[in-house]
């Protein structure tokens, strides 16, 4: 479910024409809406009502300090990766009691950074990791609580590049690993293991996957309390996919109703960390057509968004939906919507039926609101794209397009040259 809608042949986010909010910002350019936001982040945190539950949102998938504001002021939390998230969240005045730190390689200034703010619990991810964090909390003074993050080898049927729960993965420690952490976590004295976590993968489409992960959790929070733990959090991670083409993801509401069914009596406080089924769809990317190009072989669309703003058809083969702005009655033909960027695997869309646009013309890159801004770049010297968040009848401008003195602001050149 969306807020981007046509009226009479033109697009519309909430109550304001894209194309408007194109003209007067520039492109290409993200626009988010902040109904769709607070609908789905509602409709997550709603289908848990019944149980003691914490809603972390991923940092990762849509970091802008504005929408996290959004989501802390609806009792959310938010699941961090690294120091800058946690800065970003601060700043956003997300209370450090709703944060979890989860990531592989914290380093000793990410950690200590945390420990001061007094987060939540840190998601351990190694024993050397546990050791590092019980040394730094010496040194502070501090007593973090801290969850082990169990890898369950589950195959959650998603692109490899964001499978995380499979035991070829760099992600969280085996289910024996996990006894084997608690014994040596006992033997620590400034953390307290509080919690289990897991995260399985990313666009899961289907609730079998997340169901057998949580039966090996549950089998494990049984053997840790016979062992003496004092398991209070239960973290499931994320990766409930959304529609960008046609697939069929469960809605919140029966994701929930299929993981509650094996939770009866677990006497935990969940934890999710839900990212793109909140952010994904309330999106996208405009981009402007540069030029039209046709060749023995293909038909060319080229535009001013490329790669650097949107890296996901390029990374992961992902599809993204692309309509006009604007419709009209053309003819649709088979087209690539490829950037300005001087790489072959620069494009948005490949043998895409689409209506030959003209130069001038705006295109909506649809499902763009996680992964997208976050993961764009700055190849080819291009300043990252600006933020528009839309409200009913107005917007605003969240993040500026960076400028060209952005880009060499922080470079030096030495005396020596």
């Amino acid at each position: 479910m969306h807020h981007f809608q046509y009226k009479e042949d033109e697009l519309y986010c909430e109550d304001v024409p894209v194309r408007l909010i194109a003209e007067k910002i520039g492109t290409p350019c993200y626009i988010y809406s902040l109904a769709t936001l607070s609908h789905h982040f509602m409709t997550f945190d709603s289908a848990f009502i019944n149980v003691s539950h914490l809603t972390c949102y991923s940092v990762k998938a849509n970091s802008n300090i504005a929408i996290l504001k959004l989501f802390g002021s609806m009792g959310g939390g938010v699941d961090i990766v690294s120091g800058g998230e946690l800065y970003r969240a601060r700043k956003a005045g997300i209370p450090p009691e709703r944060i979890v730190y989860s990531g592989v390689g914290k380093t000793v200034e990410e950690i200590d950074f945390a420990l001061r703010e007094k987060i939540l619990m840190f998601n351990i991810e190694s024993t050397q990791e546990l050791k590092q964090i019980n040394r730094r909390a010496e040194k502070t003074g501090t007593r973090p609580s801290v969850s082990l993050r169990v890898n369950p080898d589950i195959d959650p049927n998603t692109h490899p590049y964001i499978s995380t729960g499979m035991k070829r993965n760099k992600f969280g420690i085996s289910v024996d690993s996990a006894l084997q952490a608690y014994e040596e976590a006992k033997d620590l004295k400034n953390i307290d293991i509080v919690g289990l976590d897991c995260h399985i993968g990313s666009q899961l489409t289907d609730v079998t996957p997340f169901v057998d992960a949580l039966k090996r959790l549950r089998s494990l929070i049984d053997r840790l309390r016979q062992k003496g733990a004092c398991i209070k959090y239960l973290d499931l991670g994320g990766g409930l996919g959304i529609v960008y083409d046609q697939e069929s993801p469960p809605q919140p509401h029966e994701y929930a109703r299929a993981l509650l069914r094996e939770l009866e009596d677990i006497d935990c406080t969940l934890i999710f960390e839900p990212g793109r089924v909140i952010v994904g769809n309330a999106g996208l990317l405009v981009t402007k057509v540069l030029y039209t190009k046709r060749t023995q072989a293909k038909n060319f669309i080229i535009t001013d968004g490329a790669m650097n703003d949107l890296i996901r058809p390029s990374l992961y083969g992902s599809y993204h939906h692309i309509q006009p702005v604007v419709r009209s009655l053309k003819e649709t033909e088979i087209v690539d919507v490829v950037g300005p960027i001087c790489e072959s695997g620069d494009f948005l869309a490949r043998d895409r039926g689409l209506p030959m646009p003209e130069s001038g013309d705006y295109l909506a890159v649809m499902s763009a609101g996680a992964y997208g801004f976050t993961m764009s770049s700055n190849y080819n010297s291009r300043p990252r794209a600006p933020e528009v968040l839309v409200k009913g009848g107005q917007f605003s401008v969240i993040r500026e397009r960076e400028t060209w003195e952005d880009l060499v602001r922080p470079e030096i050149i030495p005396d020596f040259l």
